[in-house]
């Protein structure tokens, strides 16, 4: 599998194949979110495609780099935009005669933002210790407690409740304490 930054430069230069091969990949897990959560096929066209053309405008403005991998970055830039159009959908009001605008500035301001939150949240993840990084990995993927037990080895699920508290607790902690949490806290 080919690191994170050869994905990004493909999406930047505009390389149909790999971006071909970015469909085949990760599409179907994409799809299988959406419509798990009330969505349905073009729904998830849709948010594939949004997802691709924001990480190409923001590469293209400000290369960046993605330490973890691609595929894990790229689902949570999905999951993100489909959650957000949810969120969206339940403003809308029935009524045929009202329409509401969607100022598409602000749509791409709040992609910036929550892109922005995920970085600093990766880059304290990644200052965690091994156990901790990989624990609330399988906490966040939502492994059930009594297999990461299993994984990790740990004595019983409290052991394991408490070492993702703690981790988590921990991680919290020191990105509260970084000077960009201020500014990228919700208004």
């Amino acid at each position: 599998m080919q690191d994170s930054n050869f994905f990004l430069k493909a999406l930047a230069n505009g390389n149909s194949r790999i971006i071909g091969l970015m469909y085949s990949q990760f599409f179907p897990k994409v799809k299988r979110f959406v419509l798990d959560n009330k969505g349905q096929t073009t729904d998830a066209e849709d948010v594939f495609q949004q997802a691709l053309l924001q990480l190409s405008v923001r590469y293209k403005a400000k290369p960046f780099e993605i330490k973890g991998a691609f595929e894990g970055y790229f689902f949570t830039v999905c999951k993100n935009l489909w959650r957000r159009e949810l969120k969206r959908q339940k403003k809308w009001v029935t009524n045929a005669k009202v329409v509401e605008l969607v100022d598409e500035n602000v749509d791409a301001a709040e992609a910036l933002l929550m892109q922005k939150r995920w970085e600093l949240m990766q880059h304290f993840y990644e200052q965690l210790s091994a156990n901790c990084n990989k624990v609330l990995k399988l906490y966040f993927e939502k492994v059930p407690f009594a297999k990461i037990v299993m994984l990790m080895e740990y004595s019983s699920e409290s052991v394991a409740r408490q070492r993702v508290f703690k981790c988590k607790k921990k991680l919290i902690k020191i990105i509260k304490q970084d000077k960009r949490f201020e500014q990228l806290k919700e208004l």
